[in-house]
């Protein structure tokens, strides 16, 4: 039996089962959404599901026609799921709880549906993971050393343009202000979203698993680069015009435009490597 044809004969049980993980998760869904709504770093989450339904739209005529085989490893799948979801709730893990959705759902097609199915909604699946907000505990161990890192890089650079600056920790002092590189001009903001990004636009790119990953990787240099630039315009306004400068509209507009430039390297990025397609295809 197709895809399309079980859909369609068990739709009531599909249903059921839907209405059962809708209340599994109905008290764990909703603040994870807030968290995209209220936490700058995640805003991208609204987009994900999206995409990752892109994805499964393109596949639309593969999987009307893929074989159903439910698999029972699907099953162990689901158990480790409701496992992970048990162990979160009573420790009050968010981040476990809400990835368990994820695997959840993963195990889900795998079980109901087998192996071809699943192939198919593989990246779609492993894509949502992209939704699920980073647990604190790591987000700092990332965060942390990047600061230091765009702190550095940005103080060589103004030194080396002659302006008067010193460093303490992720403390830039200049003769007449000081500034602190916080989280947001670290490039984790940048890193998260545009790794998000930088995935769905591999994928869309290329066929090539080493172009992909040239794609997603160049992301973590690309964002780190633009957040050192934000901070050394920064430092430069705060030099020059003084602290003022530096702050209110234009570290708004600094986020936005780092963001913007950092999309504009990734398709950069992807475009080089497409344009590599096109020459190795013409060589043949």
């Amino acid at each position: 039996m197709t895809l399309t044809g079980s859909l369609r004969e068990y739709r009531y049980h599909f249903l059921l089962v839907l209405v059962v993980v809708a209340a599994l998760y109905w008290n764990i869904v909703p603040p994870m959404v807030a968290d995209w709504y209220n936490d700058e770093n995640y805003s991208h989450g609204f987009i994900v599901p999206l995409v990752a339904g892109y994805f499964t739209y393109i596949r639309r005529e593969e999987l009307a026609e893929a074989l159903v085989a439910p698999s029972g490893a699907g099953l162990a799948v689901v158990l480790l799921a409701l496992a992970q979801l048990t162990v979160a709730w009573l420790g009050t893990e968010y981040f476990l709880m809400r990835s368990s959705l994820v695997v959840l759902i993963a195990g889900m097609v795998l079980y109901l549906f087998g192996s071809a199915v699943f192939r198919l909604l593989f990246l779609p699946v492993l894509y949502l993971f992209f939704m699920v907000p980073l647990p604190y505990i790591l987000y700092d161990a990332v965060a942390f050393p990047l600061k230091l890192f765009v702190t550095k890089v940005s103080v060589k650079t103004l030194q080396l343009m002659g302006v008067v600056v010193l460093r303490e920790g992720n403390i830039i002092m200049f003769p007449s202000t000081t500034l602190e590189v916080a989280d947001a001009c670290s490039g984790i903001r940048s890193l998260v979203s545009l790794l998000a990004l930088a995935v769905a636009y591999a994928c869309m790119m290329t066929k090539s698993p080493l172009r992909r990953w040239v794609i997603v990787l160049s992301a973590v240099p690309i964002a780190i680069c633009t957040n050192a630039l934000r901070v050394i315009a920064t430092g430069v306004l705060a030099q020059y015009w003084g602290a003022r400068a530096a702050e209110g509209f234009f570290h708004e507009f600094a986020g936005l435009a780092v963001f913007a430039v950092a999309m504009v390297l990734l398709v950069g990025v992807g475009a080089l490597l497409k344009t590599k397609d096109h020459g190795e295809g013409d060589g043949k």
